[in-house]
């Protein structure tokens, strides 16, 4: 029960740049989630530090943009 939650709150409230990623390229998250996983198991992380930079920008974006999600809204 405990670890389905967790699933869900990482799916749901993560940074979201896969989905994003999947949406312009018309390709499921799923698939893109794993190309972010054995890349960086193959190239010892540095795909991570590539999403990180996207979740950076996307946040920012959506900060510019007036996306603004409350704290306190989940």
């Amino acid at each position: 029960m405990q670890s389905e939650n967790f699933k869900f709150n990482v799916e749901s409230q993560a940074f979201g740049v896969c989905e994003r990623i999947g949406e312009k390229l018309k390709m499921p998250a799923k698939d893109i989630r794993l190309f972010f996983i054995y890349a960086s198991c193959m190239t010892i992380g540095s795909p991570i530090i590539i999403y990180m930079i996207l979740a950076f920008w996307i946040k920012m974006k959506d900060y510019v943009n007036g996306k603004r999600n409350p704290v306190w809204d989940f």
